[in-house]
């Protein structure tokens, strides 16, 4: 059983401008164990804060054997593009086509505080910028036409009936 529930979407968590984090401390680290915690129980790629009702700038992403503690993320550069299907934990059983960059550059920190640069292409970056989407309250239907949202809306409302 994951440690915490996930904020499924409209819960007004997935769009709070989460914090900078400041203090690298004990609670940092115990956030950080329930994100990768809480991940491996959904079985998803990535999880950030807002998605266990944590409004911080922190997220995890595991891709193979790479697994990154994201904190205080930002995209320092990115190109080209990629079309794919996307899903989101948040939005249970939705997966709809999604355009993001082939290839980014992330500037973030570790759970020390200290910096780091990861380069990624392809599934990476797409992992990466979701889950950073995710700390600008950015949601994988804001990515989607009017039409596919309020289809998706839709199709969420059913589920929860």
């Amino acid at each position: 059983m994951p440690l915490r529930p996930l904020a499924i979407f409209p819960d007004p968590v997935l769009r709070r401008m989460p914090e900078d984090v400041v203090d690298f401390g004990e609670d940092l680290a115990l956030l950080v164990s329930d994100l990768w915690e809480s991940m491996e129980a959904y079985d998803g790629v990535g999880l950030a804060a807002p998605q266990i009702g944590a409004s911080l700038r922190v997220a995890v992403v595991r891709l193979g054997e790479k697994r990154y503690v994201l904190i205080n993320p930002r995209i320092k550069s990115a190109e080209g593009e990629q079309r794919g299907d996307e899903g989101c934990l948040s939005f249970p059983d939705i997966f709809e086509e999604v355009t993001r960059p082939r290839r980014v550059v992330v500037e973030a920190q570790d759970e020390k505080g200290h910096p780091y640069e990861i380069e990624e292409e392809d599934l990476g970056a797409r992992a990466l910028s979701h889950e950073i989407d995710h700390l600008h309250g950015k949601l994988l239907i804001d990515h989607l036409s009017p039409l596919k949202r309020e289809s998706v809306r839709r199709r969420l409302s059913r589920r929860q009936e």
